[in-house]
């Protein structure tokens, strides 16, 4: 028989959730942020009551989830987001062994390596292997992309039938660079020839000066994981970029096997 809701207990736990659904969406749009905040800025982009706002910047302040300028009035993430950040990586199995695999392709191409998960419309950089030679600004773990404009998230977009894109991506596709594919026509097109070739391309569509290439780790349907490497675009040539791409085709195949045969799912 169904438990029966308490009507005295119903409001008190309404509001609760809602407090908690209400702080989730302030450490996110912190994290959406790379300004310190006040609550001005807090309510313009929430549109959350000052009121509210006052006691879940204490709460969170008091936790560690925040840290403040006594200066400014202003906030910011505090360390107990990076410490739970860490804990995501420290518990994910396939990590370790991504790691290994990031090492060797950059020890055989010289150039920076990195390993993400799509999250919807995005990828998230889980781990970076930078080239000692790397002029660019490199993805820093836990920093996302919008999966169309990059390499690793063509290569999971591709993992999806073609309904499952349109399902998933808005019909307007935002634009990093003024390479960057904004139509969902485009996006098909360039998925199809993913999938033909067994990896992902992209020149200068994430980050201007950069192209870069990516392959899906095979170890789950479908696929959630990829690497990728990004080449500086005047120092290699077309035939290089082919090169990288097979390796990485080759390298995730790997890799998908060993996880696989570790039972990692």
């Amino acid at each position: 028989m169904a438990q029966k809701t308490d009507p005295a207990t119903a409001p008190a736990e309404s509001a609760g959730v809602k407090s908690a659904r209400r702080a989730i969406d302030l450490i996110e749009t912190f994290a959406a942020n790379d300004v310190w905040l006040s609550l001005s800025d807090l309510h313009a982009r929430t549109g959350f009551p000052r009121s509210s706002l006052h006691g879940l910047l204490r709460t969170l302040l008091d936790a560690g989830w925040l840290e403040a300028d006594a200066n400014s009035a202003r906030y910011r993430l505090g360390v107990r987001a990076l410490i739970c950040g860490t804990a995501y990586l420290d518990r994910d199995a396939i990590v370790p062994y991504a790691t290994e695999a990031l090492e060797r392709i950059r020890e055989k191409t010289g150039f920076t390596a990195h390993f993400a998960r799509r999250n919807g419309t995005e990828v998230v950089y889980l781990e970076t292997r930078e080239s000692q030679h790397s002029t660019h600004l490199i993805s820093r773990v836990g920093r996302t992309l919008p999966a169309h404009a990059t390499a690793l998230g063509k290569a999971l977009l591709a993992e999806l039938t073609h309904e499952e894109v349109e399902a998933l991506m808005p019909e307007e596709l935002v634009a990093l660079t003024p390479n960057t594919i904004t139509t969902l026509d485009a996006l098909h097109a360039d998925l199809a020839r993913t999938r033909e070739r067994g990896y992902a391309a992209e020149i200068e569509e994430g980050t201007l000066g950069v192209r870069c290439v990516a392959a899906v780790i095979p170890y789950r349907i479908p696929g959630t994981d990829a690497m990728s490497c990004s080449m500086p675009l005047g120092k290699v040539t077309d035939a290089d970029a082919e090169r990288v791409g097979e390796l990485l085709a080759e390298t995730t195949a790997e890799l998908g096997q060993q996880l696989r045969r570790a039972g990692i799912r």
